[in-house]
């Protein structure tokens, strides 16, 4: 046994040193990589998938759980800072129906269950209205939680206390709530006036005016009304459209006019006074539809006209024979002719009946002033910059002033309003303007390029002799190899000479095969001497 190891140290000690650099290197490597193979195959193998069982718990509900598993021997760890607990992944579902039946966690708080499990006599009224309000401040809690977006949420509520008579006032309710939210979840103004309502409604005598709401960041969340809130503007509302209106306009004619001079050769202040009053007015109009003539269109049209000629005939008759006639009286009467004739017309007229429901602006740029400040293009000589610029700017400054200012407020006739007033531009050397260092901002100094030519230079030369000592090093490897391999080159045994020893050699084999006997003979006598 002890021949066998020694014989398998030679031949693997034989083995190791007979390759080179680059096959020790191989075989090390595939075995180191091997062994990691097995351990993780074996880890993994082994390896208990852990998964939550519950999670967002407080410590103390993590504690009971925790006292729980370990009371069974089951596995679990807490992460996230206490507040989620991983069981294996197989005893999820059964652990989580197992604890839930057993009542477990406790939250310790009181819902409106508490009174249907311990209603009974020996309670006073102080206690019942304790224990109520926590009940409310539980659910609501629980109301709030289960809002998207919504991680967590307290409830402090404070209730008045019933009056004895009936005439006595009653006071209002309050809340306050802090939620955490998820993060990066926003919540939108619709879901805030949801969650407002939500909780005015739940507290008897809770109005929205009564509660305030809060994340754990301290932002708070306040209710808007938005039938008020796209029609009228607070002073901080109003200010902020102010700027952002003056800042746009400067904006615009900085970068206009910079183009033009030179973005460090203007200066730009723009002011402006704006109307904030909204008007809504209904409107009835009854115009003609012939407005050179005032008149309507014709609906319906009807004229009559009665013509009548003719002669009065002569009278005649036996007087007084009638009943009704005058004894001895003669009805007289004249000779002649008439004519007669009657014109009538009927017209009804329509006109234009316009209904206006008119909404204005929420708010009119009611006037507007325009500051500028240019420097010359020679600092130090107003006179080089040429008359038709400044008039240019001039013009360019009052068509925003005239195009941005409300047309009623322009008069009758906008052209000709008064604009050149609310432009003024001075042309004048910016002594206050801050000199910045050009050298020391965009241009670097000469020895640090000289420098970083030296430290590259010397970074080169390293990485050549670098390169250059690797490759002298693999040559002489090379040649150590093939020096080896030229010492350890045995002759072929047909190449070899021919000599006395050798002759002597060949004739006891001929002999040993021809002449078994002789040569056991001829052994015998030379093992006796």
């Amino acid at each position: 046994m002890k021949e066998k190891l020694q014989e398998i140290k030679i031949k693997t000690t034989s083995f190791w040193t007979n390759r080179n650099k680059t096959q020790k290197t191989a075989i090390i490597s595939s075995v180191v990589v091997s062994i990691l193979a097995v351990f993780a195959i074996v880890y993994f193998l082994t390896k208990t998938d852990m998964a939550p069982l519950y999670k967002d718990l407080t410590v103390q509900e993590t504690g009971q759980i925790k006292e729980v598993l370990d009371g069974r021997g089951i596995q679990s760890h807490i992460t996230n800072n206490g507040t989620a607990i991983l069981v294996p992944d197989q005893a999820v579902d059964s652990l989580k129906v197992e604890l839930a039946a057993e009542g477990v966690p406790k939250s310790g708080s009181i819902d409106y269950s508490f009174f249907g499990e311990r209603s009974g006599f020996g309670m006073t009224d102080n206690e019942f209205q304790i224990m109520k309000l926590d009940a409310m401040q539980t659910e609501l809690s629980n109301l709030v939680k289960s809002i998207e977006g919504v991680r967590d949420a307290q409830v402090m509520l404070s209730l008045p206390e019933e009056g004895v008579f009936v005439r006595e006032s009653s006071q209002e309710a309050s809340a306050s709530i802090v939620i955490h939210n998820e993060a990066g979840y926003q919540f939108d103004q619709s879901h805030i006036n949801a969650l407002y309502h939500l909780v005015s409604k739940s507290v008897p005598n809770l109005s929205t005016d009564n509660i305030v709401i809060m994340n754990q960041n301290f932002e708070y969340f306040d209710l808007k009304n938005n039938q008020n809130n796209g029609n009228s503007f607070n002073v901080a509302t109003q200010l902020e459209l102010k700027k952002e209106i003056e800042r746009d306009i400067q904006r615009q004619v900085q970068q206009m006019l910079g183009m033009m001079m030179g973005y460090n050769k203007v200066v730009v202040s723009v002011t402006t006074d704006i109307d904030f009053t909204q008007e809504n007015r209904l409107e009835d109009l009854v115009t003609p539809v012939d407005t050179e003539n005032m008149e309507g269109i014709a609906v319906s049209v009807e004229r009559i006209t009665e013509t009548y000629t003719g002669s009065e005939e002569a009278s005649g008759g036996v007087p007084g024979t009638g009943e009704a006639d005058i004894p001895a009286y003669v009805a007289g009467g004249g000779n002649g002719s008439g004519d007669y004739e009657r014109m009538e017309e009927r017209i009804n007229n329509d006109v234009n009946r316009i209904k206006k429901e008119i909404v204005e602006s929420p708010y009119k740029v009611r006037d507007m002033g325009i500051q500028v400040m240019v420097e010359p293009p020679i600092a130090d000589d107003p006179l080089s910059i040429q008359e038709t610029t400044v008039d240019d700017i001039r013009q360019i400054l009052s068509t925003i002033v005239r195009t941005t200012i409300d047309k009623n407020m322009l008069g009758e006739d906008p052209q000709n309003a008064n604009i050149e007033d609310k432009v003024v531009v001075s042309v004048q050397p910016f002594n206050g303007k801050v000199e910045m260092d050009e050298t020391q901002a965009t241009s670097i100094p000469l020895w640090v390029y000289i420098t970083a030519g030296i430290l590259l230079a010397v970074i080169l030369l390293l990485l050549f002799l670098l390169l250059r000592s690797k490759k002298d090093e693999d040559e002489e490897e090379e040649a150590f190899i093939e020096e080896e391999t030229v010492q350890v080159h045995i002759p072929d045994i047909n190449n070899e000479k021919e000599s006395e020893g050798t002759a002597r050699r060949k004739q006891l084999e001929k002999m040993a095969k021809e002449k078994p006997d002789e040569f056991a003979k001829l052994l015998r006598s030379w093992l006796s001497e």
